[in-house]
């Protein structure tokens, strides 16, 4: 367990970390550097801007967590769920947050273009005006998830998802439009 005022200025560089449990931990302006997070617990932590550039956090839970003004940059964030925490802002770049658990989480506005989020749960989240263009979210689960003025050209989304969001006001390509005409049940010909 880690806890206490250590991170502030403070970078860790290519550090293991396996079921630990970072508990109200003051990691606010850490930054990490290729460093693995394998199965640990951030519950009650403070990540606020904190930076992450080419880690791992695999299988983490983000629990009443602050993130706001953090940074992750060419990180994978695999199977982490996220609740009850404080997202934005929050800057995500070249990373993959495959089977991450998401649902409910507030990311109006966020920028999560080109972003690798195969099978992501997204469940009754808040996406209106975020930037998902190019965005990969093949199998995510996207039930009551709220895209009002969200940018979504490029995107990679099934016909499952495009029934289950709620897209008014989405701004869609051609492929997008015809696949969600498609979904529910369209002729087109």
């Amino acid at each position: 367990m880690l806890d206490g005022p250590a991170a502030c200025g403070r970078t860790w560089s290519g550090r293991r970390f396996v079921d630990c449990t970072f508990h109200d931990a003051d990691l606010r302006g850490l930054v990490t550097e290729r460093c693995t997070f394998d199965g640990c617990a951030f519950r009650g932590a403070d990540l606020g801007e904190s930076a992450h550039r080419g880690s791992a956090f695999r299988s983490c839970t983000f629990e009443r967590t602050t993130l706001s003004d953090a940074s992750f940059a060419g990180c994978s964030l695999l199977g982490s769920t996220v609740r009850d925490s404080r997202v934005r802002p929050l800057t995500l770049t070249d990373s993959d947050l495959t089977l991450a658990a998401l649902g409910g989480v507030d990311l109006r506005r966020t920028d999560l273009s080109g972003l690798r989020m195969r099978e992501v749960n997204l469940v009754d989240a808040d996406l209106r005006e975020a930037d998902l263009r190019g965005t990969d979210l093949g199998g995510a689960r996207l039930h009551g998830t709220r895209f009002d003025g969200a940018d979504l050209r490029g995107a990679r989304l099934d016909a499952d998802a495009l029934r289950g969001a709620q897209l008014a006001g989405t701004t869609v390509d051609i492929e997008t439009a015809l696949a969600f005409a498609a979904a529910h049940g369209l002729r087109i010909g």
